[in-house]
């Protein structure tokens, strides 16, 4: 394994990774995850897309065409975001409707993949990589849904797969492997820990190591990836800390509530206890006198609901 470090693929992204130059860089990465030939056409600036400073939509750090037209997100997040499943959907969604120039016809819909490379932990789960899409399935038949070939010829589609956007989910913290052995792996190892085998093969990480060591920035340069590392790092720490400060303190107030909690049904059950048993303790001194007097059981078990057997036990 070299020993040269290389520039965090996150930062790179936001600062560097702007240029024609750079699309092996993003058709490497993208073409290991999704499994297919990725030929980015251009990458898009998402900032002048915003509409508002209002807009919820923040900004996607990398967002592309493939040949086919078809749009790539391209997320990277850094700090947890607590409705970050949300901001996934309300991505891809505006993301169409941006594309829709107004009159088209449906049809001109573009297929939508969402990458969201996070290195905060989302979720449970024992992978460091999840993907899914919607698929129609019969609720009684448990067969997908196929179009026929007028519709394909129609729609110019050849099954629902190809309009439904599918969703990528890299957990980086998850990653753990120490013997890598895939071009996935080799890309999580330089996301993860900033490391590209020197005989890689991997698409997109030859052309990394040439553009993104961190010998070739200048002075400057390097400063102020430090300096934003440096804070990114510290920005982290403090967030991780108030979410485990949060957690302790919930789990605390969880414990005394809980506490409070079973004192009180403690001493509702001992009252409701107390009480039954005064009132069987009366129910069996009456039976007793009414016995002494020579009442009938019948008349002693109606009169204090004690059965007969207890009655004559007196």
């Amino acid at each position: 394994m070299g020993m040269n470090r290389y520039i965090r693929f996150d930062w790179a992204a936001k600062y560097m990774l702007r240029n024609k130059a750079d699309f092996a860089i993003f058709e490497g990465l993208i073409s290991v995850l999704v499994n297919d030939k990725v030929t980015i056409v251009e990458l898009l600036d998402t900032e002048s897309n915003k509409e508002t400073k209002d807009d919820k939509y923040n900004r996607v750090d990398v967002k592309a065409k493939n040949s086919k037209g078809e749009i790539i997100l391209v997320e990277i997040q850094q700090t947890r975001e607590h409705d970050y499943l949300q901001r996934m959907i309300y991505g891809v969604a505006k993301t169409i409707t941006e594309h829709m120039s107004s009159g088209q016809r449906y049809e001109n819909v573009k297929k939508v993949f969402s990458i969201n490379i996070l290195y905060f932990n989302l979720g449970e789960g024992e992978d460091y990589l999840y993907h899914g899409q919607t698929v129609l399935k019969g609720v009684h038949t448990s067969d997908s849904l196929k179009l026929t070939d007028y519709e394909r010829d129609d729609l110019h589609v050849l099954s629902p797969d190809q309009v439904f956007p599918e969703y990528y989910v890299i957990r980086v913290n998850e990653f753990d492997k120490v013997t890598i052995s895939s071009w996935l792996e080799e890309w999580m190892d330089y996301l993860k820990n900033e490391r590209i085998r020197p005989d890689t093969t991997a698409p997109g990480l030859q052309e990394a190591r040439q553009r993104l060591a961190l010998l070739n920035m200048s002075d400057e340069e390097r400063k102020r990836y430090e300096h934003d590392i440096d804070t990114l790092v510290r920005d982290t720490d403090v967030m991780r800390t108030q979410l485990l400060e949060a957690e302790i303190k919930g789990r605390k107030k969880g414990l005394a509530e809980g506490r409070a909690e079973g004192r009180a049904e403690g001493l509702a059950e001992g009252h409701e206890k107390g009480l039954a048993e005064g009132e069987h303790n009366r129910a069996m001194e009456t039976a007793r006198r009414m016995k002494a007097k020579g009442f009938p059981v019948e008349n002693i078990s109606e009169m204090t609901d004690l059965s007969a057997e207890e009655i004559a036990a007196l």
